[in-house]
């Protein structure tokens, strides 16, 4: 079978998805060359006592890979939440190619273009591979068993794409390894080809050989033109994967840096409040050149 890129799996697979296409008619990104495909502008979140999130500003650029790194409470797996729509900010502005988002939810997240992999996968033991990746996506243009054979079709042409291999997309997820299920997880978040990918601590637990697959997934994804947000407590994988670094502490950035400019020691400075904070005008990207 010859290969497929992914903008052909909507129609392989029989399905209709609303997203927000990245760029514009004449090939860039939003209404420039470097206009953020999503932002957060002075987001504040807070639950009862506890302040999760302090003004936090925060860009993401098409075809770029951001890491949110910091200690546990940091405030990170809650942008997170906030940007998939589980969350609602207290104060501030989600941006979406320079779209105000009044009201984030999962389905208008959906509607934005945003998929996300959340830590726990949400991924079902008990059914298979194929079935775990359609959770939630109709096919309506065939027939019952039309629909399983597209299913399948698509989720393996989707597999390989991402270069994920996995021993059948018909055995049950149960029967994988921590790395495959996370590559399937991931997998399922861009099935339907949205242009922004959230990942939170996508190599958790995962061994060397299962980190680096996913690792490589990423790279993919950003070599497809998404815009990548990860997670991440490792800090190796950070700095080999990541184009640029923002680094939280107790809900507020402190600093954001770009590849050719942060090395581990100033990053963990950054997070254990050791080494001064940027200017907030900094996490907004205003004095970054994004693009090399």
């Amino acid at each position: 079978m010859d290969g497929f890129g992914t903008d052909c799996h909507a129609t392989t697979v029989g399905f209709t998805v609303l997203t927000i296409n990245p760029r514009g008619d004449d090939g860039t990104v939003g209404s420039g060359p470097s206009a953020p495909v999503l932002e957060l502008r002075h987001v504040a979140k807070s639950f009862g006592h506890v302040v999760a999130l302090r003004a936090v500003e925060m860009r993401v650029y098409s075809g770029e890979i951001l890491a949110l790194v910091g200690d546990n409470g940091a405030g990170k797996s809650t942008i997170v939440k906030i940007l998939a729509g589980v969350y609602q900010p207290d104060d501030g502005e989600i941006r979406v190619r320079g779209t105000v988002v009044r009201r984030m939810n999962p389905r208008m997240a959906g509607l934005s273009g945003i998929s996300t992999v959340f830590q726990d996968l949400g991924l079902v033991e008990t059914l298979d591979v194929a079935t775990n990746m359609y959770l939630g996506q109709p096919l309506t243009r065939f027939g019952i068993f039309a629909k399983r054979a597209a299913m399948y079709r698509g989720a393996a042409i989707t597999l390989r794409d991402l270069q994920v291999r996995v021993p059948s997309v018909r055995i049950p997820v149960a029967e994988l390894s921590g790395g495959q299920r996370q590559s399937v997880a991931v997998a399922r978040a861009i099935l339907v080809d949205h242009p922004i990918v959230l990942m939170d601590e996508p190599t958790a637990a995962l061994g060397v050989r299962e980190t680096r697959q996913v690792g490589k997934i990423i790279d993919n994804l950003k070599d497809m033109g998404k815009a990548v947000v990860i997670v991440s407590h490792d800090l190796e994988f950070v700095l080999e994967h990541a184009d640029r670094v923002q680094a939280m502490r107790l809900g507020s950035v402190r600093g954001v840096r770009r590849r050719r400019d942060f090395n581990r020691e100033e990053i963990v400075g950054l997070i254990t409040g050791l080494v001064a904070g940027d200017d907030p005008s900094q996490a907004r990207g205003d004095h970054l050149e994004v693009r090399s």
